[in-house]
């Protein structure tokens, strides 16, 4: 009986711990991740041909580049920029 109880008291409160968890989460990544909706088609492709040619420090982005031809990346840049913000 005791268990049963202890189990309904916490079992909202796990929900809640998980719930604030989440909006934490989204929180942060909204801070790191800018959205390439609407991105001028120019700006796009030079970005990725700067971080594709190195001259555009990154983390990992000038690794992901140098797997898209210069059609892909145009392709990209289109796509993006058709977006709606």
């Amino acid at each position: 009986m005791k268990l049963k109880a202890w189990v309904l008291l916490c079992a909202p409160l796990l929900c809640l711990i998980g719930t604030a968890q989440a909006q934490a989460d989204a929180g942060k990544e909204a801070l790191y991740v800018k959205s390439l909706a609407a991105l001028d088609k120019a700006y796009h492709i030079a970005q990725m041909k700067a971080f594709k040619t190195g001259t555009r420090p990154a983390t990992v982005m000038h690794q992901l580049s140098k797997g898209y031809s210069d059609a892909q990346i145009e392709t990209l840049a289109t796509y993006f920029a058709a977006q709606k913000k």
